[in-house]
């Protein structure tokens, strides 16, 4: 069980990721500010459910002056720095990392799947592969209209974007869930029908984006993944 004060933290910090989502949303989809590339109208508001209000920042910062709204009203956004294009990069790998860890985590509880007896090594499987397959569509609709790919061409163009980028998050994450796992909340241990767990998932993703970024850079600098 996780302590109450934890609890508290959890919901807080649940419902700021929520709110910062769901105003990212009305943004583009009520207010009309919806992106060029399509794709990262999904993917603002899916990073703000662990960023929170940092991706909210970020997305009014540098998302929302990429929309056909906010140029026809301003005209051309300003230069976007390095360090801004690479974090959006990783906030597009994120994107898939996120809702595949999500669908996957909450599908192995409910079906009480595990792996020599634990949970996390089905939940490490489930997550990767998961988080893989949807990272994956994430970068081939991204990269396929920028660069006018067939779907072949396309798939295998973002398989090589984001197979490294999103190994890369997921070493962060998966370290901390094992802290999770074995060290905070050994057996019984935490579970996905606590808020707890998935506060402590919000900060295992912060940590993903942390040791995605240098491979995101190494990334945008080669050429290998499109700047976003």
């Amino acid at each position: 069980m996780a302590p109450q004060w934890l609890t508290v933290v959890a919901w807080a910090a649940l419902a700021t990721g929520l709110v910062c989502a769901l105003a990212v949303i009305i943004d583009i989809r009520g207010l009309g500010y919806r992106q060029r590339m399509p794709i990262m109208g999904w993917v603002w508001p899916v990073n703000a459910v662990y960023l929170g209000p940092l991706a909210l920042w970020a997305y009014y910062r540098f998302g929302r002056p990429r929309s056909g709204r906010w140029r026809a009203e301003h005209g051309d956004p300003p230069d976007t720095p390095d360090w801004a294009t690479t974090g959006i990069g990783v906030m597009h790998c994120g994107a898939g990392c996120t809702l595949g860890d999500i669908i996957a985590e909450s599908a192995i509880f409910m079906l009480g799947v595990a792996i020599a007896g634990r949970a996390i090594w089905a939940e490490y499987v489930g997550d990767y592969a998961l988080a893989l397959l949807l990272g994956i569509a994430f970068q081939y609709f991204a990269i396929a209209p920028m660069r006018g790919l067939s779907l072949g061409k396309g798939l295998w163009q973002a398989a090589k974007a984001d197979v490294l980028s999103l190994t890369a998050f997921e070493v962060g994450l998966f370290g901390w869930m094992a802290l999770m796992a074995f060290v905070f909340f050994p057996a019984p241990g935490l579970h996905p029908d606590s808020a707890a767990y998935w506060f402590l998932m919000q900060v295992g993703m912060m940590l993903g984006f942390v040791t995605a970024y240098p491979v995101n850079a190494w990334l945008i600098r080669k050429g290998i993944k499109e700047a976003m």
